[in-house]
């Protein structure tokens, strides 16, 4: 069988845990804690970068960076996404207003947001599908006209940049997942990128459990209190090991991505051509990451069959989000705005195919070749 996903992992991983546990330091904080942070802040131009315990928490960490955020108040946001992009604000008793996507990137219609502003509005979070970016300029500008955060969900957008801008960095926070299915891998964890260096104690005191600790580590004061409300959002150190061997060989295992993306691309070119699918579209002024390949079958029953031929020849391939907007929760906190025309066709079309680092360009070709024969 050849695997949806195989987490990445670097050789040194194993070398670098063991020196946490030798070293005593394997909570919160710690050395290759510090190391993950200042490699993304380097990478990306951050402001700041805060390692958390999942992209979840970075988002719940960045919903309450924003205290104008509270009961009744809405929120912006596609409805093809993680839950998480929704629960950070739900749990600040606010509303998500899910805006339909384009059917071209899967992204929130930049288009429609506009419309969706009302008096209550508080922010926008533009989720970037498949590490593709949304149409920033027109969000940050409807953003800065209508007084709005900007909370990027970019949980698969790491090594991507829009306009030459990394991901996570345009608007006011940015959130990174390193899930076992992302292209950078710590079991669990995320990061939350910070624009404005003024937030950034507030971030750290949240971090910590609403105390200044992080101040006293670094010296500044001499004992920790309660400062503010918070949470333990701080991953262990043995975790940020973990990632910081992979964060070491991030441009090879980039490039290794996308040269299998490229790879299903071009042999899938001559099936999309005739009709039989759709690929992925990556807009120009968009650079993205290799993180997943996904092709559109012509609706949910040709699709589920398409998954069940797959899995007879070996190959685990999945379909994705079901979208919020239908779902238990997002019927009773949350609402659509507009008329959902591609969200929900266009997200039962959409299968997932093997994507991750150590795929080998032969199984690639051995997918295709098989989507081949199921179209034929």
């Amino acid at each position: 069988m050849i695997n949806f996903n195989v987490p990445p992992y670097a050789e040194k991983a194993m070398d670098y845990i063991r020196e946490c546990v030798e070293n005593q330091k394997i909570c919160g904080d710690g050395p290759y804690t510090k190391k993950c942070n200042e490699w993304l802040e380097e990478k990306t131009g951050t402001a700041k970068c805060l390692l958390t315990t999942s992209c979840t928490h970075a988002t719940e960490l960045a919903a309450l960076l924003l205290p104008e955020i509270g009961p009744g108040d809405e929120v912006i946001m596609p409805a093809y996404t993680f839950v998480s992009t929704a629960d950070a604000f739900v749990l600040r008793g606010a509303v998500p207003v899910f805006v339909d996507i384009r059917p071209d990137t899967m992204n929130i219609d930049d288009r429609l947001i506009e419309e969706a502003v009302t008096e209550r509005t508080k922010a926008i979070v533009p989720v970037h599908y498949a590490g593709v970016a949304c149409e920033m300029d027109t969000i940050m500008d409807i953003a800065d006209r209508h007084h709005l955060a900007v909370i990027e969900d970019a949980a698969q957008g790491i090594m991507s940049t829009y306009k030459g801008k990394a991901l996570g960095t345009i608007g006011d926070f940015g959130c990174f997942s390193f899930h076992e299915t992302k292209n950078y891998s710590m079991g669990e964890g995320g990061a939350l990128l910070i624009r404005d260096e003024r937030n950034v104690e507030a971030a750290e005191i949240i971090r910590e459990k609403g105390t200044n600790r992080s101040k006293f580590y670094r010296g500044q004061i001499d004992k920790y209190t309660w400062i503010n409300y918070g949470s333990s959002y701080l991953p262990s150190d043995m975790n940020a090991a973990y990632l910081y061997a992979q964060l070491e060989i991030a441009e090879e295992i980039n490039d290794a991505r996308l040269t299998i993306w490229n790879r299903y691309y071009e042999n899938l070119a001559p099936l999309a051509e005739a009709g039989k699918i759709e690929l992925p579209v990556v807009p120009e002024g968009c650079v993205h990451n290799g993180h997943m390949f996904y092709l559109k079958a012509r609706d949910i029953e040709e699709r589920t069959a398409l998954i069940a031929y797959l899995k007879d020849n070996g190959i685990h391939a999945v379909f994705h989000y079901v979208p919020l907007h239908t779902a238990p929760a997002g019927l009773k906190f949350g609402r659509f705005h507009g008329e959902d025309r591609y969200t929900t066709r266009e997200s039962e079309r959409l299968l997932r195919l093997p994507m991750y680092y150590g795929l080998e360009l032969g199984q690639v070709e051995y997918i295709c070749e098989t989507l081949g024969k199921f179209y034929r």
